[in-house]
C-alpha cells in the first residue's frame, strides 16, 4: 500500500479513538452540560505535593480529534509527547490545577489531600461545570453530579487531559525543588521511591519536601528542618 493510502487510515483510526474517548462527555453534552475531567499526580511519591488538574473540553469532537490526537493517560506517554500535549491541551480547553502540600498530606492523608487539590483545581477554574468526569475515587468529590469511572484515563479524553496536566505541572514544580534541594535526584525521579532516592535518603536523611508520614521517611531525621 502506498504512502498516499496509508494516510486517511491513520486519521480515520485517530478520529476514532477520540470519539471513543468522549462517550462519557457527549452524554452530558447532549444535555446542554459543561462536564469537567479530573485526575491528579503525585498520589504515590514519596516526596513534594499532589497535584490535581480540571479539564474542560469544548463539545466539539471534530476540533478535538484535530487538535488532540495522542491525549493519552500520562503514564503511558513519553515525557516529550507529554510537554507537547499539555500546550495542546491549554490551547484549547479550560484548565486549572490544585496543589497540596506534603504538610497537609501529612496532617490529613493523602486520600483527603487528594480530595482538596480536586476542590481547588475546580474552584480555579474560571467557569464551574455542571459535572465531573473522575478517575475512579471512593467517595463522590462535593455535590456535583459525576462519574468516577475505574481507568478513567483510557476511558475519557478530559480525564486524559487532565492526568497529562497535573503530571506535567507537577514534574515542573518538582524539577524546581530538585534546585532548592540537591542531592536527591527529585528532578529524575520526582519524588517516587526508586533505588536513587532511597539511598539519597539514607546519605542525607529527608528533606522538607519529603511525607513524613510515609514509611520509610517517618523514622529518619530531618537535618534541615530548624533552618527554614
Amino acid at each position: 500500500m502506498s504512502d498516499m493510502g496509508d494516510r486517511p487510515s491513520r486519521g480515520v483510526s485517530s478520529n476514532r479513538r477520540v470519539e471513543a474517548g468522549l462517550e462519557h462527555e457527549m452524554r452530558w453534552w447532549s444535555e446542554g452540560c459543561t462536564v469537567a475531567g479530573l485526575d491528579e499526580a503525585g498520589r504515590g511519591a514519596w516526596a513534594g505535593p499532589v497535584v490535581a488538574a480540571a479539564v474542560i473540553l469544548p463539545p466539539d469532537p471534530d476540533l478535538l480529534a484535530q487538535a488532540l490526537a495522542g491525549v493519552d493517560d500520562s503514564k503511558r506517554l513519553r515525557p516529550t509527547a507529554r510537554e507537547q500535549l499539555y500546550d495542546r491541551i491549554q490551547a484549547v480547553a479550560t484548565v486549572a490545577v490544585g496543589v497540596v502540600s506534603p504538610e497537609v498530606i501529612d496532617e490529613v492523608g493523602i486520600l483527603n489531600a487528594t480530595y482538596r487539590a480536586m476542590r481547588a483545581a475546580l474552584v480555579a477554574l474560571p467557569q464551574q461545570p455542571d459535572a465531573l468526569l473522575i478517575d475512579y475515587l471512593p467517595r463522590p468529590l462535593g455535590d456535583w453530579p459525576q462519574q468516577r469511572l475505574v481507568r478513567g484515563e483510557q476511558a475519557s479524553l478530559s480525564i486524559a487531559a487532565a492526568s497529562i496536566i497535573a503530571k506535567v505541572y507537577r514534574d515542573r514544580l518538582m524539577v524546581e525543588l530538585d534546585a532548592r534541594y540537591p542531592g536527591y535526584g527529585f528532578a529524575r525521579h520526582k519524588g517516587y521511591g526508586t533505588a536513587q532516592h532511597r539511598r539519597a535518603l539514607d546519605a542525607l536523611g529527608p528533606c522538607p519536601i519529603h511525607r513524613r508520614s510515609w514509611a520509610p521517611i517517618r523514622q529518619l531525621r530531618l537535618p534541615w528542618e530548624n533552618g527554614l
